[in-house]
């Protein structure tokens, strides 16, 4: 009795390692991060907790983390619940007045397709590369969306990296938008008489982005259509309730549990290892060849523009809604306090959330239809 007692009392202790102690200390770090540092803490907290909970014994394959994952990560519904909340903060006027702004959209997409090579060169499986190059992506839900279809063991340092990296871009973009652009460019004043947009048109926009994306990348329509859901809410009528409940409490809520899932498959004799490390390192490669493959796209502009596009907003062609668009209006301003972007940025940064969907669509339709 006494010795059934003893190993019931030291259970814990026998299974924890130093992997587990590792990964504790990481999990501190991302909690000091998102605190302290602000660096997406409504994620990084839970994703944090998460994985302090999964290297003391719960992670996502017992308990209650296993009913959160199962019913969250497994069934994709945690990040479709989130792409709803951001469709109802999205205001694609900008973007409806300014249509050629889409192209900066898909430039911004390019690291996708780029990590996919390489991860492909790096030896990695179609489908895996596939949901590392979703890191690509900057949109959180997308990679998890993607990843947790393609790669399921990979699930954990994807989501870590997209939502890292989200949180890191003040730190990433800038010094790669003043080596790619002079002042002159980033002092480039852009004309904003923006052509009314109906509110007809505001409410068929969605409804027909569905409709096409369901029809042309159908692998991409449950994440588009969430977000498209959630803009209708935004723009209709009657139901600002829903809208209000979208933006706040359903993304909040979708949010903290998506995070814990997450953290809870973050175990460290899984996740210590140089596959990790590798999918860290290109989700970054991913980011930076965005960046620079916007500020190129936007340098072109520019030039067939004769000078009319500030090769700013082409950083903002990434899904990071509303940060990397702030980010761009901002560099602007500091090279030139009377140079207002802003509204140019958030239209090529709506632009961006677009095609990081439709781009996990042709990674979903690439990697499964092999």
């Amino acid at each position: 009795m006494t010795g059934t007692l003893l190993q019931e009392l030291t259970k814990g202790f026998a299974a924890f390692g130093w992997q587990n102690a590792l990964m504790i200390v990481v999990a501190l770090v991302l909690i000091y991060l998102a605190i302290w540092k602000d660096y997406e803490p409504t994620l990084l907290i839970p994703i944090g907790f998460g994985c302090l909970l999964a290297n003391l014994g719960m992670s996502y394959q017992v308990g209650f983390m296993k009913v959160i994952y199962d019913a969250g990560i497994k069934t994709e519904l945690l990040p479709l619940l989130i792409f709803i909340g951001v469709g109802a903060m999205i205001d694609f006027k900008p973007l409806l007045s300014q249509p050629s702004l889409v192209l900066l959209g898909a430039a911004g997409q390019f690291g996708i397709y780029a990590t996919l090579l390489l991860g492909l060169a790096l030896k990695f499986t179609l489908p895996q590369a596939a949901a590392i190059g979703s890191i690509g992506a900057i949109d959180g839900p997308t990679a998890i969306f993607v990843s947790s279809k393609l790669a399921p063991e990979l699930l954990a340092p994807i989501a870590v990296a997209a939502y890292s990296y989200m949180s890191l871009i003040p730190i990433i973009q800038p010094p790669i938008m003043k080596l790619m652009t002079s002042k002159q460019e980033r002092s480039i004043h852009m004309d904003y008489a923006p052509k009314e947009v109906s509110p007809l048109a505001v409410i068929l926009f969605p409804i027909l982005v569905t409709f096409l994306v369901a029809l042309v990348a159908p692998d991409a329509a449950p994440l588009m259509a969430a977000l498209m859901l959630g803009n209708v809410l935004r723009e209709a009528a009657g139901v600002e309730r829903l809208s209000y409940t979208a933006q706040h409490e359903l993304i909040n809520i979708a949010t903290l549990f998506l995070g814990l899932a997450i953290g809870s498959t973050m175990i460290g004799k899984d996740f210590l290892n140089l596959q990790t490390l590798g999918v860290l390192l290109l989700g970054l490669v991913a980011f930076v060849i965005d960046t620079v493959a916007g500020l190129l796209f936007g340098k072109l502009m520019c030039a067939v523009t004769k000078g009319k596009v500030n090769p700013l907003i082409g950083a903002c062609g990434i899904s990071a809604f509303p940060m990397a668009g702030r980010l761009s209006a901002k560099a602007a301003l500091e090279a030139d306090p009377t140079n207002f972007i802003l509204m140019h940025a958030m239209g090529a940064n709506v632009a961006g959330q677009l095609g990081s969907v439709i781009a996990g669509g042709l990674l979903l339709a690439l990697a499964m239809g092999i």
